[in-house]
């Protein structure tokens, strides 16, 4: 037999995200906002495996959603902190800010 030789297969995109490249490595990027100061971090479609509840909205953020995570850029913010938005409701926050459940 002769030797095949091997296909190169293209090499995906360091980075899926290209509006934010620390998203994908689970890096947060620091905003700040009339609301305080805080770190966000973009959750793709393929990494968002769990239901959230979007505090914005208060509907769900169904598994292959891609959203964002925020929490406060202080020293006090814990894991706790954390809130799982839609990338639209996080970005309207300053006009509608968070819903209340009933």
């Amino acid at each position: 037999m002769g030797h095949v030789p091997r296909r190169n297969r293209p090499q995906r995109a360091a980075h899926s995200d290209r509006r934010d490249p620390g998203a994908t490595a689970g890096w947060a990027r620091a905003e700040a906002a009339s609301d305080g100061d805080w770190l966000v971090r973009t959750v793709p479609g393929a990494q968002a495996v769990k239901v959230y509840r979007c505090p914005g909205c208060d509907h769900e953020i169904r598994p292959g959603t891609p959203h964002v995570v925020a929490w406060p850029a202080d020293e006090t913010g814990s894991v706790a902190d954390r809130r799982h938005w839609h990338r639209g409701c996080w970005e309207a926050r300053a006009r509608r800010g968070p819903t209340r459940r009933r």
